[in-house]
């Protein structure tokens, strides 16, 4: 079985890519650790009324990995079907003793706002974690936990609250990167002749927004099942815990909706910049034609073939009519320039 590749000590194993598959796999019970378990144990053991629940946590498993586990932990196959594809928007299902909860994880990267997925599946003995497409480390959160027996002694339902707060707050410093960006773009809003330049800019952030927005709003939704009206069972007497991350996501959702109005502003003084910048550039056009309108119609009155010319056969008329040019030239440039216009 693919299950003995497992190292079972504190150690991550790793498949041939490089990949951590299991993180770790132990048995806990009255709030304490009890032991590591190997998996094909922990399986055995979740389908039995023993005391205490399994935690066990895995990162990036190939498709036939996630069979392995559906039949070894006899996993709903629906959900197992939704972590193969990995569509990374939050969701809660009920599968008769099993809760299967998933969750986007979010991180910026080199200006990037790079989606994961976090899927829980829920039962009275069981916590079983499935990450993928993300390089978040969860270590932390099992030490959190170990070092509150009195609310790990809650069993799995604590253990999901407290993956859940930490994907929560990992929310935050997405939403400071972006209000980040806004702000230098604002920096050079004022300028006119980046007006495109801040346009892309500004339309480029609204997609990121946009991406974590799916992330977070549908979040919501789910935790809004977990602290009000009919619970699931594996979650029951947590309804404080989940009303709390139900707060901070609706703070999320507030900066969100007013980083997307900020935007919309934002972008409609670029638009108006940008409209200035073409009648700032149609006004010095209209100038410069004006200008050299008065050569053209010089030029044109001298070059008709009348007989009777008297100042073609003048022996100044060719200095004359250059200075004469010149002169409606330089006076028609400085008004054009104290109107602004050039």
């Amino acid at each position: 079985m693919w299950f003995k590749r497992f190292l079972l000590d504190d150690r991550s194993s790793k498949n041939n890519r490089g990949n951590t598959l299991l993180i770790s796999s132990a048995l806990y019970e009255s709030g304490k650790k009890i032991q590591d378990v190997p998996v094909e144990l922990a399986a055995s053991k979740v389908q039995t009324n023993e005391p205490g629940f399994h935690w066990l946590a895995f990162q990036e498993p190939s498709d036939e990995e996630v069979h392995q586990l559906e039949a070894q932990f006899q996993l709903p196959a629906l959900a197992t079907e939704d972590i193969r594809h990995a569509n990374k928007y939050p969701k809660l299902e009920e599968y008769d003793q099993t809760l299967f909860v998933v969750m986007g994880l979010l991180e910026v990267k080199d200006g990037e706002v790079l989606v994961g997925e976090l899927a829980v599946f829920l039962r009275k003995n069981l916590v079983l974690s499935v990450r993928k497409d993300a390089d978040q480390s969860f270590r932390g959160v099992r030490t959190r936990c170990e070092k509150e027996p009195e609310n790990l002694s809650h069993g799995p339902g604590f253990v999901f609250y407290a993956l859940m707060d930490s994907v929560v707050d990992r929310y935050f410093p997405v939403i400071e990167a972006l209000e980040l960006e806004l702000e230098t773009i604002e920096l050079n809003l004022t300028d006119v002749a980046s007006s495109i330049k801040n346009i892309k800019r500004l339309y480029a952030l609204k997609r990121k927004v946009t991406v974590v927005r799916h992330v977070i709003l549908p979040l919501m939704e789910v935790v809004g099942k977990l602290h009000g009206g009919r619970v699931p069972t594996h979650v029951q007497g947590l309804g404080d815990y989940f009303r709390d991350i139900s707060d901070h996501l609706e703070r999320l959702g507030q900066s969100l909706e007013t980083l997307r109005e900020t935007i919309t502003l934002a972008v409609q003084v670029a638009m108006a910049n940008n409209a200035v910048e073409q009648s700032i550039t149609t006004r010095r056009l209209a100038a410069w034609a004006a200008i050299f309108a008065v050569q053209t119609l010089l030029t044109g009155i001298w070059g008709m073939n009348f007989e009777f010319m008297p100042e073609l056969h003048w022996r100044w008329g060719y200095p004359a009519s250059l200075v004469f040019m010149t002169v409606i030239t330089v006076f028609l440039y400085k008004r054009l320039k104290k109107k602004g216009w050039l």
